[in-house]
């Protein structure tokens, strides 16, 4: 078989240390029945470890030379192959107890999470690799550089884990950063508080629109000075220092009040 050639705009850098391989497929322990799904499984370094244990594994792929090898190496009864953009992808489609999984792109590792969030409720749990330094992000406590949006509206759905750092020789070629491996289980709906998520995702966007300004900048528009002293919120602070629950509690408190 003719040797593949990652393509940059696709972002890929295939893994094939196999002690890493190993330590991924024990991390995520697939049992036979499990509902999984694979996003990019490039030449198949999870893609084969994984099907050892499942009865079925779907995939979601877009590169057309991946597709074509996929479909010459594994039955359409053992592999679903779901041609097209996984940013695009509908996952729901698939059913629930969703268990995913992927070397993500990192050159769409971002979007990609915001997407996979909305499916959050047919979602058992996901496991992926990604840049360390989105890893890092995601993970990040209050008042450190690393907080931001994507914190945020990933942490209100799902409590996240960093498993493991995966070094650049582990990948062919090599990317020029450091990878991690992150688990992400979603919260019980009960655990979740926002009465209104859009309203938690403008209220959250327009806080970090500009980093370096105090909240009085960013959410004097939308909250008095009588307002933020009533939430109990300096406005003076920025962004980065609030917790995930004080911005459940502005965007609960605007719901409201939009609602009277």
């Amino acid at each position: 078989m003719s040797r593949h050639i990652p393509r940059k705009r696709f972002g890929q850098h295939f893994l094939c240390d196999a002690d890493i391989i190993a330590a991924i497929i024990h991390a995520i322990r697939p049992q036979h029945a499990d509902n999984m799904v694979e996003i990019g499984p490039g030449l198949g370094a999870l893609t084969r470890p994984l099907l050892a244990h499942l009865d079925h594994l779907h995939v979601v792929e877009l590169d057309r030379d991946i597709i074509a090898r996929l479909t010459r190496e594994h039955s359409p009864e053992r592999v679903t192959i779901h041609a097209g953009d996984a940013l695009a992808f509908d996952f729901a489609s698939l059913g629930e107890n969703l268990r995913i999984v992927g070397n993500l792109p990192y050159n769409i590792s971002t979007p990609l999470l915001f997407h996979l969030a909305e499916f959050s409720p047919s979602i058992e749990d996901m496991h992926f690799m990604l840049q360390k330094e989105v890893v890092e992000r995601m993970t990040a406590l209050p008042d450190s550089r690393d907080f931001g949006r994507l914190t945020v509206m990933l942490q209100y759905r799902f409590n996240m884990e960093t498993l493991f750092d995966v070094p650049p020789d582990a990948f062919d070629p090599p990317p020029k950063v450091n990878s991690a491996i992150v688990r992400m289980m979603p919260r019980k709906p009960d655990e979740m508080s926002a009465m209104n998520l859009g309203q938690l995702e403008k209220v959250v966007a327009r806080a970090f629109s500009q980093r370096r300004k105090t909240l009085r900048n960013t959410l004097g528009g939308v909250l008095s000075a009588t307002e933020f002293e009533r939430l109990g919120i300096d406005p003076g602070r920025r962004a980065e220092t609030l917790a995930v629950e004080d911005f459940i509690g502005i965007a609960n408190y605007l719901h409201a009040k939009e609602s009277q």
